[in-house]
């Protein structure tokens, strides 16, 4: 199986999206899975026509979700799209297929009174509990990916006015405000908490570890999951308490072009799906309290 249009491809990528090395293994992952699935079928992926993509699709149509087989489907759009444009090939076989039907997939969230009590998890008498503290009040503050938490630096935030500039999918730069109760946060762990952690070495990152360092992505994941296992709570990963972040702002009154910006959205049917959270909220609250509920 020949990887070199492969490689072009995610090369392309990178170049003119700025994909995360994430988002591109992802890629990669699902091209060499069907890559071999048309092999089998005596097809190549490059020359496949529709009638073996379709087969190769519906492979594993028993084992695996309509979301994944959909992404699938999205990720083989682009990569025809690029033979298209480079010339390695005079159509795309994938033009006339259908992306299977999904239901409708609301996002975890928490409540209210849920993240309070992770928030109030650390001891904050402690600097890494204090360091604790402020970075989950920043996240809910921001709706900041955990990507973009971890990778923020010094430079990035303003103090003065109460603000982070930050860079997500695609490189796409945006400015969210922290709010008074995050900032404060911020403030207490920067005057008692994150001098001691440095120990006078220099770091520019934000959130820094005993090891005189940034925080990575798994710690960060680590944390919350362990603070949300002490406190008898669900399950909880950063990327929830994203979602908590904009399903608040929604139930709130939040336009939704606001909380598509924070969130750094391309495009606002990706914010939509918090219209739907808001309206299943609204449903609870009336069976909950209304007389004829």
């Amino acid at each position: 199986m020949s990887t070199d249009s492969i490689d072009c491809f995610l090369d392309h990528l990178w170049l003119s999206d700025g994909l995360s090395a994430n988002t591109l293994a992802a890629y990669r992952r699902d091209l060499a899975k069907l890559a071999v699935r048309l092999q089998a079928l005596g097809a190549t992926l490059e020359q496949a026509s529709e009638e073996k993509i379709r087969q190769a699709l519906l492979q594993a149509v028993d084992s695996e979700k309509p979301a994944t087989r959909a992404r699938q489907l999205s990720c083989l759009r682009r990569y025809y799209q690029f033979l298209l444009s480079s010339g390695q090939r005079q159509d795309s076989p994938v033009e006339r297929l259908e992306s299977p039907r999904q239901g409708l997939r609301l996002p975890k969230s928490l409540s209210e009174a849920q993240v309070e009590q992770l928030l109030q998890a650390p001891d904050v008498s402690q600097p890494l509990g204090l360091r604790d503290r402020a970075m989950f009040e920043l996240l809910y503050a921001t709706g900041l990916r955990v990507s973009e938490l971890v990778g923020l630096s010094m430079q990035q935030l303003d103090r003065v006015t109460g603000l982070i500039i930050t860079r997500g999918k695609g490189n796409k730069e945006r400015m969210v405000p922290l709010g008074e109760i995050a900032l404060e946060w911020l403030e207490r762990y920067f005057g008692e908490a994150r001098p001691l952690l440095l120990a006078g070495m220099p770091c520019e990152a934000v959130f820094v570890t005993q090891r005189k360092a940034g925080m990575t992505r798994q710690m960060a994941w680590h944390l919350i999951t362990t603070y949300a296992r002490q406190q008898g709570l669900p399950p909880i990963s950063p990327h929830i308490l994203r979602h908590a972040f904009a399903t608040h702002l929604v139930n709130h009154g939040a336009d939704l072009r606001v909380v598509q910006l924070l969130l750094g959205h391309s495009d606002i049917s990706t914010t939509q799906i918090y219209t739907h959270v808001a309206r299943e909220r609204l449903k609870q609250l009336h069976a909950q309290h209304h007389p004829r509920g």
